[in-house]
């Protein structure tokens, strides 16, 4: 069950994504649903026009909503990692 303590060893595609820092201020505040999932960037899908933007990972903190209702705040630098790697290296 993911939840704030484990967010980072899990799965971010599908879950709805608010960006609550950036060193960009032209991407603060965006949110939507995380559509794809790099090493060094995230693609979300906003919710407001539908249309996809890439977001680098390093200087920003993100806000995941988790399916259970909850949120939690991680930084972008901590999940720095392709995807299947995150789950090995993150704690």
């Amino acid at each position: 069950m993911v939840n704030g303590r484990n967010l980072a060893r899990h799965e971010l595609i599908g879950l709805t994504v608010t960006v609550v820092r950036s060193t960009d201020p032209s991407i603060g505040g965006a949110e939507g649903s995380v559509v794809d999932e790099t090493r060094n960037s995230m693609v979300i899908r906003r919710r407001s026009d539908g249309k996809s933007i890439m977001i680098g990972k390093a200087g920003c903190v993100f806000r995941f909503l988790l399916p259970d209702g909850s949120g939690a705040e991680i930084d972008g630098d901590r999940i720095m990692f392709r995807p299947e790697d995150r789950v090995k290296r993150c704690k």
